[in-house]
């Protein structure tokens, strides 16, 4: 048993202990003061009347809600390092700059939370994992990601840094360098991951909005999960420089709020052209922004087709499956890959699909819609001999003074990088005759068989899916399953999930978006996924506001602050 399963399990017998506690103490009543009444769960266009009323500070703002940090994120362990200090400096400062009359950003005022994996300068950049935090060699980020400059720049102010699975390489949301998050909505149940401190955050009123990254479901899975938006957007869309890296083809970053509205409008600040990610070179000139036209959006006429493929349960393996490996081992692959839907999550879908029909959408059901030929297509997207020539790349950048590559972290640490983020775990090395090493993207005369090719395919074949059947876009389930319970185990081991089937999302790198669709028996969110053709972010978050409008709107989680013995304590950020 490793060293990573034996923490897992220390976590889990003190989460057990400590629900067991929790579960028989009595609510205590709560007095709810004005500033609760305003700002609990405040959309970003209502925090910016209260601030143009003089209603409140910046400063009241943000100490309200590094309030709730301090009330609630011991027991929900959803910030890992709280910037108190540069938080309350920043809202100072906007403070005094009101008084000037100066113009204000889209997101003046904001508190927000940035994933543990996103470069804040001067900050530990722990990516939840351990070797980032080792005393002397700690990755301290030299500038922040171009996400980051662009929140500030539009006057959001950070308020902490939000838990996540080392490297982002889990469905759920444990870290060796933190610990465990659990959903607002019932903390003995998982958040997903990898975004799961994110989403905790702002399903919990630590702040209103934050930045999730997504290597095969990290924004959407987790924001199913607690009642929340969460946008994939185009890749290339929005710059990933930055972020340090699980797989660099597949990793995306965008929003995830509380409503579409504010969804679009960090969207709008966060995407943009940017030297350092050459994807987002690509982006088309004539974009409009996302906030546009969402007044006006309806789901009348709109014709949805749901994939077969997500459905039935077909496996797409993480990071595809080399060209090299032979056809006699790839269904064998693809079946360790295989994920049923279950029944619950199946019901709430059908229920989804009615109501996108009762507000006037058209939804095909079709063994003909992305069947299971297209996950076998989309498995040979294989993506996993390029993963250490993403993570040099990104530490070449954003790396700190003492290493900028994997091989110098090794020479100075005197041990290795995480072995997912360097390609050193993966599920070929079982297979006789095969061995698979890694290798420089840009240089390797295999790509186009192993990567460019397929993905081409894949692209082409979703495209045309969309023409055939006239469709405005996909939608499906964004997880296979509810959260499950993290006290107690899961098919006999320490829970891994949960988990969704919409990695093949990564692979093409279409805007995807999930919105709250209804709740469990137990009370926990159901997520619905909705995905269209590339660079069409604007109008499928238009889909996407017109849902909302037509459907009950999310209810906030009811937090528990006592009867739960304290089980985590963030660090103070610089």
């Amino acid at each position: 048993m490793n060293r990573f399963m034996l923490s897992s399990l220390r976590s889990l017998a003190v989460t057990l202990a400590v629900i067991a506690l929790g579960c028989t103490t009595p609510a205590v009543p709560v007095v709810v003061n004005t500033a609760d009444r305003d700002l609990l769960d405040v959309t970003v266009p209502k925090l910016e009347q209260l601030y143009a009323d003089k209603r409140y500070t910046v400063t009241q703002v943000v100490q309200w809600h590094l309030d709730r940090i301090d009330r609630y994120n011991g027991v929900y362990g959803a910030i890992e390092t709280v910037l108190r200090e540069s938080a309350l400096a920043e809202a100072a400062r906007l403070d005094a700059e009101a008084t000037k009359g100066t113009v204000r950003g889209p997101l003046w005022g904001v508190p927000i939370v940035i994933k543990a994996n996103t470069s804040v300068q001067g900050q530990i950049t722990t990516a939840g994992w351990e070797g980032f935090t080792r005393p002397g060699h700690e990755l301290v980020a030299p500038k922040d990601a171009t996400v980051v400059a662009r929140l500030r720049a539009a006057g959001a102010i950070i308020v902490g840094l939000a838990n996540m699975p080392d490297l982002a390489n889990s469905d759920t949301n444990r870290s060796s360098s933190f610990g465990r998050t659990g959903n607002a909505y019932d903390v003995r149940f998982s958040p997903g991951g990898s975004s799961g401190g994110v989403v905790t955050a702002v399903a919990a009123n630590m702040a209103v909005l934050g930045n999730g990254t997504d290597t095969g479901n990290s924004i959407r899975m987790p924001a199913a999960t607690s009642a929340l938006v969460g946008v994939y957007p185009t890749r290339g869309l929005v710059s990933i420089a930055g972020v340090a890296p699980l797989d660099w083809l597949l990793d995306n970053t965008g929003p995830i709020a509380r409503t579409v509205g504010d969804a679009a409008i960090a969207l709008d600040v966060m995407a943009g052209k940017d030297s350092l990610d050459p994807q987002t070179l690509l982006a088309p000139d004539s974009l409009r922004r996302a906030t546009e036209g969402l007044a006006t959006a309806s789901l009348k006429g709109k014709r949805f087709g749901v994939p077969a493929f997500i459905l039935a349960g077909s496996g797409i393996p993480f990071h595809g499956i080399p060209a090299d490996i032979p056809e006699s081992a790839v269904d064998s692959i693809r079946a360790a890959a295989n994920m049923s839907l279950r029944d619950d999550t199946r019901a709430l879908f059908m229920k989804a699909v009615e109501s996108l029909r009762a507000a006037g959408a058209e939804v095909v059901v079709s063994d003909s819609i992305l069947p299971l030929q297209f996950a076998k297509m989309a498995s040979r997207v294989a993506t996993y001999a390029y993963m250490r020539d993403g993570t040099d790349r990104f530490l070449a950048l954003f790396g700190p003074a003492t290493y900028h590559s994997a091989a110098e972290y090794e020479q100075v640490v005197g041990a290795p990088l995480f072995g997912s983020s360097i390609g050193v775990e993966d599920n070929f090395r079982r297979l006789p005759g095969v061995q698979l090493e890694q290798r420089v993207l840009s240089t390797d005369e295999d790509a186009e068989r192993n990567y460019h090719a397929p993905r081409r395919a894949m692209l082409a074949e979703y495209v045309a899916t969309l023409d055939r059947m006239k469709l405005d876009g996909f939608v499906y389930p964004a997880i296979q399953m509810p959260p499950p319970d993290e006290s107690m185990p899961q098919d006999g081991r320490v829970s891994e999930g949960p988990h969704s089937a919409t990695s093949w999302v990564n692979m093409i790198g279409v805007p995807a978006v999930v919105v709250f669709a209804g709740h469990y028996a137990s009370g926990l969110p159901f997520g619905l996924e909705l995905s269209a053709r590339p660079w069409t972010d604007r109008e499928l978050l238009g889909i996407a506001v017109a849902w909302e409008q037509a459907t009950p709107r999310r209810r906030s989680p009811t937090l528990v602050e006592t009867g739960l013995l304290p089980v985590l304590k963030a660090r103070a950020g610089k």
